[in-house]
């Protein structure tokens, strides 16, 4: 509930203050005086966009609060939690537009996005204006309208969930089946290419192995002249370099008593010794193994040859990269043996999500069907009363493919004459009637949805006389539940207020303001009789303004 709005420098609004009753409010004024100003206002807190058109004075900033009432409303606590924003009582909102234009937001004094507050208010106001009776005419709101008295919420977001499951299922099928088409379209290519890399069957660094291989045998006479060599210096030259060390050990050991050193050297040459056998040992071996094999290096040119081809055809440069392809294009083979099955399981899927799904739409539908005679008696009842005698509304409710709301199209269909021809409400009815349809319309769906604030910016539009006072009695008693916000110029509702607010124009600091006050109950009358007979009323207009005010 709105208790409380403080505006200050918005358009020719300097500062005003409004204290709001929980019930039925009304705001009167003369054409010209502001009160579509004051909506402008509202409409800041309620998320839409800023114009810094509205800062007429330049040297100060423009600010919109509003005070809500949110002590028992669990989906705004709920919200306030889910966005780490500060939870009490009372939620304050406050749109702020600074002299350079630009516009910031703020929920409880935290900073918020517009989103943020959008989606806030919208757990709070529902707010009417002459241009929202164009929703009358859409399909989304017609629905919407529908399933609100049908109680079809919950079953809705189960079926929303289930609808995306299974659009996204949907989507993976055909996705599937498309790399499946892919898979048969490049399976004989890639069958081709795998049986390649699968007959040559490498190893692990193979190629390369086999490259070091045959430098190796190239080069095998050469290294064996090297090798016959370095084993003739050690072992069997006139003086081979082994014996001769072994010598010089031999002199020195006579001596190794006189000096404390010569032992440590004579052990250094034993081990050089020794090292030195075992080089002449091994470098023989390696020269007894080192055969020049002309067989072996043609076989090993032409494996080369095979491998080195596939290595450019697939841009690689080593084995373990062809390998690794080979295991990829595996991969691929065998996914085309197993997509099979995984389509088949996706299907299954599939379908089980669309009996589901088939399922919850049959028993939305048919929550939907329930109310629309109920809901048509009641709507066409409230038009009598509101001086719409001959208008006749229906409700259309067909079968259509499974979509995100069901698989119903839903139509509000309208005769304003009782011609028997009914057609959509965009195309026949006019503004005055669309506004009074609205009323009778919301009154209804309010008692069913839980916003504790309804605003209607001049409801009454093309009606009066007995008509406006039904209206009044409708907005009565849709306040006995909630806050109801009624901009009018019919003195029929005027009189039907808890609390009436009069809007004018002053003259201040040489400038025109909008101002807005409480009047008492002597005040309303004078306000209401002035509605009926103009600026100075006359007693039977003073009688009859106390009358309505009953």
């Amino acid at each position: 509930m709105l208790t409380k709005l403080h505006i200050q420098n918005y358009a020719i609004i300097d500062e005003i203050e409004i204290n709001f009753s929980n019930q039925l409010n009304i705001i009167t004024g003369e054409t010209g005086a502001g009160k579509s100003i004051l909506m402008g206002a509202l409409n800041l807190i309620l998320g839409e966009r800023a114009d810094s058109s509205v800062l007429v004075n330049k040297e100060k900033k423009c600010f919109v609060e509003g005070t809500f009432k949110v002590a028992h409303k669990k989906e705004v606590i709920q919200f306030l939690h889910d966005n780490e924003l500060e939870v009490d009582n009372d939620l304050l909102l406050r749109r702020e537009i600074a002299v350079n234009g630009k516009s910031r937001a703020f929920i409880n004094d935290t900073p918020a996005t517009l989103q943020q507050l959008k989606s806030l208010t919208s757990l709070l106001v529902d707010l009417h204006q002459q241009f929202d009776t164009l929703e009358l005419g859409e399909a989304d709101f017609q629905r919407e309208v529908i399933d609100a008295l049908a109680d079809n919420d919950l079953n809705l977001i189960t079926y929303q969930t289930q609808y995306r499951q299974w659009t996204q299922a949907k989507k993976d099928l055909q996705e599937l089946i498309s790399e499946k088409n892919n898979f048969q379209k490049e399976a004989d290519y890639n069958q081709f290419l795998f049986d390649e890399l699968n007959d040559l069957n490498l190893k692990e660094n193979e190629l390369e192995d086999l490259d070091s291989e045959l430098k190796m045998l190239s080069n095998s006479e050469g290294i064996k002249n090297a090798l016959s060599k370095v084993y003739f210096e050690l072992r069997e030259s006139e003086q081979p370099l082994v014996t001769n060390l072994k010598q010089l050990i031999n002199q020195l050991q006579t001596f190794a008593s006189y000096h404390q050193d010569l032992k440590t050297v004579i052990e250094r040459l034993h081990s050089t010794q020794i090292e030195l056998q075992d080089i002449s040992n091994e470098v023989d071996a390696l020269n007894n193994d080192i055969h020049y094999d002309e067989q072996r290096i043609n076989l090993i040119n032409e494996r080369i040859a095979v491998g080195y081809k596939l290595l450019k055809k697939h841009n690689v440069s080593a084995t373990n990269e062809l390998l690794q392809i080979q295991n990829e294009l595996s991969k691929k083979l065998e996914a085309v043996l197993q997509i099979d099955d995984t389509i088949n399981l996706k299907e299954a899927e599939v379908n089980k999500l669309q009996q589901s799904l088939e399922s919850l739409a049959e028993k939305i539908g048919n929550a939907r069907r329930k109310q629309t005679n109920p809901f048509t008696e009641n709507v066409n009842s409230l038009l009598h009363k509101v001086g719409m005698p001959n208008a006749i509304l229906k409700v259309e409710i067909n079968k259509t493919i499974l979509n995100e709301f069901g698989s119903d199209t839903i139509d509000f269909l309208f005769d304003a004459n009782k011609s028997n021809r009914f057609e959509p409400i965009r195309k026949v009815a006019s503004g005055g009637e669309l506004s009074r349809l609205m009323l009778c319309i919301k009154s209804l769906v309010a008692q069913k949805i839980d916003l504790p604030t309804l605003i209607f910016d001049e409801i009454d539009t093309g009606i009066s006389g007995e008509a406006a006072k039904q209206v009044g009695i409708i907005l009565q008693q849709l306040a006995g539940n909630r806050q109801i916000i009624c901009i009018t110029h019919q003195p029929q509702i005027a009189g039907k207020a808890n609390a009436h607010y009069f809007v004018y124009k002053e003259i201040k600091a040489d400038a025109i303001k909008t101002n807005i006050r409480l009047l008492d109950n002597d005040e309303r009358m004078i306000a209401i009789a002035k509605m009926l007979s103009g600026e100075k009323p006359s007693a039977a207009a003073l009688a009859s303004a106390k009358e309505m005010m009953n």
